[in-house]
């Protein structure tokens, strides 16, 4: 998505540590028309798949998986990283890493959310090292449920996650994927 690919140039800060900092429209503050436009785009790489529920992890896949939710007019679920009093008792969990964090969560689905019935689309806003959409697709499994497909806005293809997961059949479309990364600047996979 060359939209995604300028503004990640014009607004991105690379900080160290591979990380890539897009708070002023991704993942802090939000361009809400622009993550819109991100919803519609996953919604078009997506048309003819079967989807009936988009799955993302809190909290920063939560506004790109409703806008691809809204775009293909199916319900949205996100996994929590914490427990709280309205988390139902019966969950699906897996452990995941966060590289952001630096912190390893127990990421749960309510049961009543996700079944063997459903086809599910991982939505989210990184990936790097798939530690993330690797616990969504545990998750899903345990459901008995389908994966279509993970749809990432910002992929770091140099960390080779995404790769792997192409490698094992797994489909995996990024709207911007990172080949390189400094702090003087980056660059995109054509």
């Amino acid at each position: 998505m060359k939209a995604l690919e300028e503004k990640i140039l014009r607004e991105g800060k690379v900080l160290p540590g591979n990380v890539l900092k897009v708070g002023s429209f991704l993942n802090q503050q939000m361009d809400s028309d622009f993550i819109m436009e991100i919803g519609e785009e996953i919604a078009r790489l997506y048309a003819g798949v079967p989807v009936t529920k988009v799955l993302t992890v809190e909290s920063s896949g939560i506004a790109l998986a409703v806008a691809a939710g809204i775009a293909m007019h199916v319900p949205s679920v996100f996994a929590k990283k914490h427990r709280s009093a309205n988390l139902s008792k019966e969950v699906y969990t897996a452990s995941v890493y966060s590289f952001t964090h630096k912190e390893t969560y127990e990421i749960a689905v309510a049961k009543e959310y996700l079944g063997a019935g459903d086809h599910v689309l991982i939505v989210d806003d990184f990936l790097a090292n798939g530690n993330a959409i690797r616990g969504m697709m545990q998750i899903i499994a345990e459901a008995g449920a389908h994966l279509a497909g993970c749809a990432i806005a910002i992929e770091k293809g140099f960390q080779g996650a995404g790769d792997k997961l192409r490698a094992e059949g797994v489909r995996v479309d990024s709207l911007a994927l990172i080949d390189s990364m400094t702090e003087s600047g980056l660059t995109f996979r054509a």
